[in-house]
């Protein structure tokens, strides 16, 4: 009877009977601790790759986007206030996000609806915002909207006016603001 040859991780060097498992490729084997390395170091790789494409820079406290905004807003310190929190708290549920790399995890955009009356800053308040977080931003008018788009504009045609706001980088596309305006003006329909 043929002598059955010891198998050992060609990594590590470990035999087969101090393994769980071990797996056998064509020329060479692997324990289940030298996968679990080897996978710990893949997502090292991915995770630093994947930051330097995102180039998260955003670091403002809510306190600083407030200043921000005073300079070009006057009145509206409430509206100031709370706007600046929800982008404080929008880029830090990113950051977190890319810090762990999550990939099966989806993080929700956060809407904000501004109301008020013609005239007190809502429009220069979405698009100050735009302007610090160096995001493209667009304004679509939603007495314009058709579900198909047959007369008038559909989800597509805003989301192309987007793109062009970003002269056509997507990525810089999926940050950017859309402002949906007029939407007072459906209800009285």
């Amino acid at each position: 009877m043929a002598k059955k040859e010891k198998r050992f991780c060609s990594f590590c060097g470990a035999p087969e009977n101090e393994s769980n498992i071990l797996l056998d490729g064509l020329s060479a084997n692997i324990c289940e601790n030298c996968v679990q390395t080897a996978n710990e170091i893949l997502y090292k790789i991915k995770g630093n790759k994947r930051k330097d494409n995102i180039k998260f820079k955003f670091e403002k406290k809510p306190l600083e986007i407030k200043e921000f905004l005073d300079k070009y807003i006057i009145g509206q310190e409430e509206a100031k206030k709370v706007i600046s929190v929800a982008v404080y708290n929008h880029y830090k549920r990113i950051k977190y996000y890319e810090e762990r790399h999550e990939d099966d995890v989806e993080i929700e955009k956060s809407n904000i609806i501004l109301v008020g009356e013609t005239g007190t800053g809502k429009t220069l308040l979405a698009s100050t915002i735009a302007k610090l977080l160096d995001v493209p931003f667009c304004i679509a008018d939603a007495t314009v909207f058709t579900q198909a788009g047959y007369v008038g504009e559909d989800v597509e045609s805003i989301l192309s006016r987007l793109l062009q706001a970003a002269n056509y980088n997507v990525d810089k596309a999926e940050k950017g603001i859309v402002f949906i305006d007029e939407i007072d003006k459906i209800a009285r329909k």
